[in-house]
C-alpha cells in the first residue's frame, strides 16, 4: 500500500504554517511527517512548528530543504529525504509538504513517478492556502484588461508579472483551495473570491473558507487524487519551461538588537513594507524584561505579533528578521532603516 502525501502549497503569507499546526494539533493519532522547504537565510518556519509544544514536533521528525524551493532541488534533496522516510523501521501514515510560498508545484507532483518512489507513494492532493484579504485586494489580481490598461498607463508594467505566475500555477495545480482568513472578508468575500479564481481551477476543484487554517484533518487529507497520474492535465504556465528560475525574488536576514517597544517596532516595519514594497516578513525578537520569545509575521501591510515560547536555557537571546521580496529590493536602506 502506498503512503499518501499531501503537498501544502501558497503564496508567501497565506498561512500554510498555521494551517499545518492546526493539521498536526489535530492529527487524531496518525504518524505524520512534516518536511518544510524555506525560501531564504533562515528556517522561520521550522522554528515556528518546533517552539510550538505540539507533541510529535520534535527536532528529529521534521525535515527542512533551506537551500531553495523543492520545485529546484528534487534530485539533490528531495528524493533522499522521502527515501529516508520510508526506510523508517515505522514509516509515517502520512508526509505532509510545506513548500516554500516562491515554489511551483508541479514540477514536485512529477519527482513522485521517479522510480525511486514511485511505487511506494502517491500524492494524496495539492492544498492551495490563499491570502483572501490580499486577493480581495486585488493585489494578485489577473484581469486582463485592468492589466492592459495598467501597462498602457506605465512602460515598467510591460512584461509578464511573475507573482501572478506563481499564484496562477499553484491554482492551477490544486485538488482543493483553501481561503483563509475568512474571517476578514465575510461570508460574502469569501463567495466572491471563489467564483473570482474559479476560472483559474481545474472542474471540480473546491474552494473552502477557512479562519486561521482550521479545518478538519479529514478534510485535508484523504482526497486520494493520485495528482502524479494526472500530472500533464494540470496546466502551468512554465510548461515549456526546463527550468523555474526565482530570479525574480530575493530574501536576506538581518540580525537586530533588543527590541525595547514591539508596537513602535511593528509601526516601522508598516512604514518599510509600504515604502519598499516588501512581501514578508517573519522572525524572532527579544524583548528585554520578557523571558519569552516574541514572534513576527508580516504579509503586505499586515503585521502580527506574538510570544510563542519561553527561551530555552542557553538559547541566544537574540532578534532576527527575513525580508523578502522582489529583485531590487533596496536591502541597504532597509538594513540602515531597521538597525537605527
Amino acid at each position: 500500500m502506498k503512503i499518501p502525501a499531501t503537498v501544502i502549497t501558497g503564496f508567501l503569507g497565506a498561512g500554510k504554517t498555521t494551517l499545518i499546526r492546526h493539521l498536526l494539533e489535530n492529527a487524531k493519532g496518525r504518524r505524520i511527517a512534516l518536511i518544510i522547504n524555506e525560501f531564504g537565510d533562515l528556517g522561520i518556519d521550522r522554528e515556528l512548528l518546533t517552539g510550538c509544544g505540539i507533541e510529535g514536533c520534535e527536532d528529529e521528525n521534521i525535515v527542512e530543504l533551506a537551500n531553495g524551493c523543492i520545485c529546484c532541488t528534487v534530485a539533490d534533496d528531495f528524493l533522499p529525504t522521502m527515501e529516508y522516510l520510508l526506510d523508517q523501521e515505522e514509516p509515517p501514515q502520512h508526509i505532509v509538504i510545506e513548500t516554500s510560498g516562491l515554489a511551483l508545484p508541479k514540477p514536485l507532483v512529477k519527482a513522485f513517478n521517479w522510480p525511486e518512489i514511485r511505487a511506494r507513494m502517491t500524492v494524496d492532493g495539492v492544498v492551495a492556502v490563499i491570502d483572501s484579504p490580499a486577493v480581495a485586494e486585488g493585489r494578485f489580481a489577473d484581469d486582463e484588461d485592468a492589466l492592459a490598461a495598467e501597462r498602457a498607463a506605465d512602460a515598467a508594467l510591460d512584461h509578464d508579472n511573475p507573482l501572478e505566475e506563481v499564484f496562477e500555477d499553484q491554482l492551477l495545480c490544486a485538488d482543493l483551495v483553501v481561503l483563509n482568513k475568512a474571517d476578514i472578508v465575510g461570508e460574502d468575500g469569501i463567495q466572491q473570491i471563489a467564483k473570482d479564481l474559479a476560472s483559474h481551477m481545474r472542474p471540480g476543484v473546491k474552494a473552502i473558507g477557512a479562519v486561521e487554517g482550521a479545518l478538519d484533518i479529514d478534510v485535508l487529507l484523504g482526497l486520494d487524487s493520485a495528482a502524479e497520474d494526472d500530472v500533464e492535465q494540470r496546466r502551468s504556465h512554465h510548461d515549456s519551461e526546463d527550468d523555474h528560475d526565482h530570479d525574480d525574488f530575493e530574501s536576506f536576514t538581518v540580525d537586530l538588537g533588543d527590541i525595547a517597544d514591539p508596537e513602535k517596532f511593528e509601526a516601522l516595519l508598516m512604514q518599510l513594507t509600504e515604502a519598499h514594497d516588501i512581501l514578508r516578513l517573519k522572525g524572532f525578537l527579544h524583548v528585554p524584561g520578557k523571558d519569552m520569545r516574541h514572534v513576527v509575521q508580516g504579509v503586505g501591510p499586515r503585521i502580527q505579533r506574538y510570544f510563542d515560547r519561553p527561551w530555552a536555557s542557553g538559547e541566544e537571546r537574540i532578534s532576527r528578521l527575513v525580508v523578502i521580496g522582489q529583485h531590487g529590493l533596496d536591502r541597504v536602506a532597509i538594513e540602515a532603516a531597521l538597525l537605527a
